[in-house]
Parts: structure tokens; C-alpha cells; sequence
């Protein structure tokens, strides 16, 4: 008995509640009777992630008025906590209009959520039932994002969303060149002159005509067959030996002769002394061995030890005179004695052999 009474007071309660909202509602719709501000909403009662839509009116707004302002609103929970609060501009005949989601953080308690516009000095309110539950949102779909215009290059064109190449212009017409002109990479570039008819007795010379000059040839050298050939400069006695001027042998002697003998004033002074005796047989010497091969061997034998011991004139330094004139007569005293003075020696001793036998 007791809980259905408690159940009926409930009941009757909240009858009477509905209708004291009903006859405000009434009120506040006399044109008659409207306050400075006043505020609907689209719902009474809602739920967790309901969009709620606060409508309104101002009473005699004048937009021109310099008191004229913003209207200003705020949303509080049962517990008098802030769980909104915004501001917004009237339209010119003072109406507007707001909204915002029931749910969140801050909307933690079920029951009776006061919202609060306020214009000026005036002041209205209007109470929301949060009955709570699970938050469903509709929010709608992001719009897709607009589509990216490309980028294009200094030679295309933006045609139908794409970069598209230019179309190159056509070349130039080949320019015309006259007639002592000729065309080269697109250039019309002179004719060169044609180069000029030398008389007899002359040359042309960087595009002129001179007088030949015969080529003079240095001390040393004359003229054969257009070059300068070296005077007595071969090593004939020995080219003849080896049979070619390029024998190493050969080349040896031309060595030492040119980079050491000729290199100090003595050996030049000495060389022009020996050419001198040098090239009085030398051109003989070298013509028996060309047609007798046993003498040519015989005279390969006997200067074998002569180039031996020229080797000495190689530890001499290039333009040395103490050097060059000490490992000179070293050689030649060398020289003198295997040829002259060894063979000489046997020949005496061999005599003096025989000579005594015949004294027995």
C-alpha cells in the first residue's frame, strides 16, 4: 500500500508540474503580455546527443540603437556548473537563434538544465529535462575535400584539370645567305678568300707569298736531301761491326759520346782532335768489313773490350770537367795498355823465350 502511494504522489507531481509549463507557455504566447527577451525551445525533454535548438525574440529591438548588442547565453547543469555558454548577434527584427549537443564531459547529471539568454539588462530562462543514456551523435559526413589543382611548368597549360605540354612553336626560316656566303650551324658565315698563286721562286707563308730561303744548317752539318745530316758524325767502324746504326752497342758509343765526351769544353777540344785522325781510315775500315764478314767479326772481337771499359765515362757527371777529363785518361790509359802495351809485353816475353832456347 505504502509504495503505491508514494507511487501515486509521484504521478500527481509530475502532472502538476507539466501543466504549470503548459500555462506559462500560454502566457508567454500573448502578444499582449511578451518580455523584453523571449526564448523556446525545439524539445522539452532530451536525450544523450541530442542537437537542441534555442529560438528567440527581442522585444522592440532597434539594431540602429547605440545600447544595441549581443545576446549572450549560458547553460547550466543541476549542479549550477557551466556547460555551455555562447554569444551571437540578433537579426534586425531581434529575432535569433542558437544551438548546441546535450552530452559530453560536463553533462554528467540527470535532471533539470537551465538555459539563460540574457540581452541588456533583461534576463530569460527556459528549463530542459536531461533524462541522460547513451550518446549517439549523427554527425554527417565530412564534405570531400576539394579536388587539388596541379601545378604546372613555365611551358604547360592547365587544360580539363591536367598540365598539358605547350605546343613548341615552329623554328625559323633557314636565313638566306649571298653568294660569298655559305650557311654553317644556321649562320650565314663569308667565304674564306681562296689563297693567293705563288710565282715561281717563292712560298706561301701565313697567306702570303715569300722568297724561299734554303735551310741553314749548323756548324757540323750539311745539307742532303733536305735535311741537315751530322759531318762525320757516325760511329762507322762499329755501325759496320753490328750492321746497324740502332745496335745497342752502337748507340752506347753516341751516348757517351754526346752527353759525357761533348758535354765539357776538354772533351769537345778532344773529340775535334780524334774525328780528325777518326775519319781518315774509319770510312776504309768500315767499307772491308761490309764485304769481308771474317773481318768483320775480327773487328767486333777486338773493340769488345774497348766499349767494356767506356763504361767508366757513364759515372761521370754531365758537364763535370775534373770528372769527365780524370775518367778520360783513366780509359784511355786502360786502352793504351790492353792494346799497345799488353801485346807488347807477351811479344817480348815470347821472344825472350825463344831466344834463350836457341842459346841451349
Amino acid at each position: 500500500m505504502k509504495m503505491r502511494l508514494t507511487a501515486f504522489l509521484a504521478f500527481a507531481l509530475l502532472s502538476v508540474s507539466v501543466l504549470s509549463y503548459g500555462v506559462n507557455g500560454s502566457v508567454f504566447a500573448d502578444n499582449h503580455n511578451l518580455l523584453p527577451v523571449n526564448i523556446s525551445s525545439n524539445v522539452s525533454i532530451i536525450a544523450n546527443g541530442a542537437n537542441v535548438i534555442i529560438s528567440g525574440t527581442l522585444k522592440d529591438y532597434d539594431p540602429s540603437a547605440l545600447n544595441a548588442g549581443a545576446v549572450t547565453y549560458v547553460v547550466k547543469s543541476p549542479e549550477n556548473n557551466l556547460v555551455s555558454i555562447g554569444q551571437l548577434i540578433p537579426n534586425s527584427n531581434g529575432s535569433f537563434e542558437f544551438s548546441f549537443i546535450a552530452g559530453g564531459q560536463l553533462w554528467k547529471l540527470s535532471g533539470d538544465y537551465i538555459v539563460e539568454v540574457k540581452y541588456g539588462g533583461n534576463t530569460s530562462e527556459l528549463v530542459l529535462d536531461y533524462v541522460g543514456g547513451e550518446l549517439v551523435v549523427n554527425t554527417p559526413p565530412p564534405p570531400p575535400p576539394p579536388p587539388s589543382t596541379p601545378t604546372c611548368t613555365s611551358n604547360q597549360q592547365l587544360v580539363d584539370g591536367k598540365c598539358v605540354d605547350n605546343i613548341p612553336p615552329p623554328p625559323p626560316p633557314p636565313p638566306t645567305c649571298t653568294s660569298n656566303q655559305q650557311l654553317i650551324d644556321g649562320e650565314c658565315v663569308d667565304n674564306e678568300p681562296p689563297p693567293p698563286t705563288c710565282g715561281p721562286g717563292t712560298e706561301l707563308v701565313d697567306g702570303f707569298c715569300k722568297v724561299k730561303q734554303e735551310p741553314q744548317c749548323p756548324t757540323g752539318y750539311s745539307m742532303k736531301d733536305g735535311l741537315c745530316v751530322e759531318e762525320k758524325g757516325g760511329c762507322l767502324i762499329a755501325t759496320a761491326a753490328y750492321g746497324t746504326e740502332l745496335a745497342p752497342q752502337v748507340q752506347f758509343l753516341r751516348e757517351v759520346r754526346d752527353n759525357t765526351v761533348l758535354s765539357t769544353a776538354s772533351g769537345t777540344a778532344f773529340m775535334s782532335g780524334f774525328n780528325t785522325i777518326y775519319y781518315s781510315f774509319a770510312p776504309t775500315v768500315a767499307d772491308w768489313e761490309r764485304e769481308n764478314p771474317m773481318f768483320q767479326e775480327a773487328v767486333r772481337a777486338f773493340i769488345t773490350p774497348m766499349l767494356s771499359t767506356l763504361s767508366i765515362m757513364s759515372l761521370a757527371d754531365n758537364g763535370s770537367e775534373v770528372e769527365v777529363l780524370g775518367l778520360g785518361i783513366s780509359v784511355i790509359a786502360l786502352n793504351l795498355g790492353m792494346y799497345i802495351a799488353a801485346p807488347a809485353l807477351i811479344g817480348f816475353k815470347v821472344h825472350k823465350h825463344f831466344k834463350s832456347r836457341k842459346e841451349f
